[in-house]
């Protein structure tokens, strides 16, 4: 998939686990580890203001647009 969820790299950069941001965010750690590990298939504008604003980031930060090569 052409975009890539950067979101473990920002949390280990602020050095905030998974539990206390998907508290702070108000998800549950379930589908928090479904965003962080590539396997969401939409995020919520809503949410992803939410992680912006407890991470201290920009959505550019988390989401990343890498093209597939074809063949």
């Amino acid at each position: 998939m052409p975009i890539v969820v950067n979101l473990d790299v920002v949390m280990a950069r602020r050095k905030i686990g998974a539990g206390e941001l998907a508290e702070k965010i108000g998800i549950t750690p379930a589908n928090l580890s479904i965003l962080k590990n590539q396997k969401a298939r939409a995020v919520r504008f809503s949410t992803l203001e939410d992680l912006c604003r407890v991470l201290d980031c920009q959505p550019g930060d988390i989401l990343e647009y890498v093209p597939e090569e074809r063949e």
